[in-house]
């Protein structure tokens, strides 16, 4: 059959990188159990079991040859994947066949290459999120002075900055790259427990040697690279391993959803666009039409992340005493596709951070439609410093204004609220005040300094953790 005609996933055949792929691929985990086979047997043997250099080379020469039409067969036999590749390897390992699996239960090579790959892919995700961080960074800096209209209840309220705004997308980011590193940091192996988490298995290998059991579950832990094991578990790691992972990934999700909602706002207002290629379609009927189409992708994808959340508590709820089967299908689904989505939307928001296009012109304009009313108060003080009544001033503003409010509501004109004021003589005192009244700079508060101050202070320190990373990191291309 073609390939074409087989259903394959949005998230490889569209959105997901090479590198997240290949992590849950078929090669990657069945070579992982083989790596996994050979690390027991290598911490067996130093610890007294009658192992040879000669079959472990065997198995090392092997790691990589699999016979996937094979094993599938052995599968179809057995109804068990785990000795299916057990049996596969074995004929390629005839020297090594009777130590393969020794001691260990289907999990020793589930569980561990789970949290082999979770590793990985929490590596691959906190490089991204560190280089879109580096990104909204260098934006904020840039932009940091450049006022725009806050915005409270999706209504204009006081000016802000657009660099000042960047910073609160920032913000929920090093929470997210915070709690994605805490996962990262507290993830421990399975090692070798046996089948009901009591490695009654491998003390029966090591004769009642319990030193001896505690320290290969010790020494495969360092061989795969944990600095330590989870020190009790039942047949399977504890599901809340999963839940605290999915977890970050998920809120991660509500973190790009808000910013590139964010973004779309800002685009219909065309005052920031995303990266736009020149031959790129924004609409098949209306040419002229430039979408946000990544950001849509992003907020797209994100929901589906944000929605993963559920799954992994739930099988973590439903796991009767030592462990039940009913996580296995549901983790496969589950963990490749949280990590997947994490890996296409952090791709996709790198790649608008790159090359987001502000347009100043166009803000300034927004500003001026509403900076005379949020002016009106600072009016007021400038004539009672004048020596003017403040009610009689504020009542002189309210008509005005409400004159200015119904020739923009009602008919469509600007905002003439500054030009009343101006013709009004009651103004006179403060005529020469008025430009300086309305400058946009002087509503903005510290947003420049709390840029810098955010910048200096919080972003650095997260980014200095990634220094090596973001030196090779290179723009991101999007296939499609």
């Amino acid at each position: 059959m073609s390939d074409s005609l087989g259903y394959k996933s949005p998230l490889s055949s569209r959105y997901a990188s090479k590198e997240m792929q290949y992590l849950f691929s078929d090669q990657n985990k069945f070579s992982t159990w083989r790596k996994l086979w050979i690390m027991l047997a290598k911490a067996e043997k130093e610890l007294g079991l009658e192992i040879t250099d000669e079959q472990i080379a065997e198995m090392e020469a092997n790691v990589d040859n699999i016979d996937f039409v094979a094993a599938a067969a052995e599968e179809k036999l057995t109804r068990h994947d785990v000795m299916a590749h057990v049996h596969v390897f074995a004929k390629l390992c005839p020297k090594a066949s009777p130590i393969i699996h020794l001691g260990a239960t289907s999990c020793f090579v589930g569980d561990n290459t789970d949290l082999l790959i979770l590793r990985g892919g929490l590596d691959l995700i906190l490089g991204r999120v560190a280089g879109v961080i580096s990104r909204l960074a260098e934006f904020a800096n840039k932009y940091k002075n450049l006022p725009t209209l806050g915005f409270t209840h999706l209504q204009p309220a006081q000016l802000t900055t657009v660099g000042k705004r960047a910073t609160l997308w920032m913000a929920d980011l090093l929470m997210d790259e915070r709690a994605i590193r805490r996962c990262r940091e507290d993830l421990c192996f399975r090692g070798c427990k046996g089948t009901t988490g009591t490695q009654a298995s491998f003390l029966q290998l090591f004769n009642g040697d319990g030193a001896k059991v505690r320290a290969l579950d010790q020494r495969v832990g360092q061989l795969a690279g944990f600095a330590k094991c989870y020190p009790v578990t039942g047949q399977t790691y504890s599901r809340k391993v999963d839940i605290e992972v999915v977890s970050a990934l998920s809120s991660l999700g509500s973190t790009v959803h808000k910013m590139c909602s964010d973004l779309r706002l800002l685009a219909s207002r065309k005052e920031l666009e995303e990266p736009f290629e020149s031959t790129q379609i924004g609409s098949s009927a209306m040419a002229y039409k430039r979408n946000p189409m990544r950001s849509e992708r992003c907020c797209s994808i994100a929901r589906h992340l944000i929605t993963l959340y559920a799954n992994v508590a739930n099988t973590h709820a439903t796991q009767w005493l030592e462990r039940t089967l009913d996580d296995s299908a549901n983790r496969r689904l589950t963990l490749s596709e949280a990590f997947l989505s994490a890996d296409a939307i952090l791709l996709t928001l790198l790649n608008v951070t790159e090359g987001l296009v502000v347009y100043p012109k166009i803000i300034e304009r927004h500003i001026f439609e509403e900076l005379p009313f949020m002016a009106t108060e600072n009016v007021i003080m400038a004539m009672v410093k004048a020596g003017g009544d403040r009610q009689v001033c504020h009542e002189k503003i309210r008509v005005l204004s409400h004159a200015a409010g119904a020739q923009v509501k009602q008919h469509g004109l600007d905002n003439d609220l500054v030009e009343r004021i101006k013709a009004d003589p009651y103004f006179a005192p403060i005529l020469n005040q008025i430009d300086a009244i309305l400058d946009p700079q002087t509503f903005i508060g510290r947003a420049p300094q709390q840029v810098e101050e955010f910048l200096q202070e919080e972003v650095a320190q997260v980014l200095a953790k990634y220094k090596d990373v973001l030196k090779g990191q290179k723009p991101v291309q999007l296939a499609i």
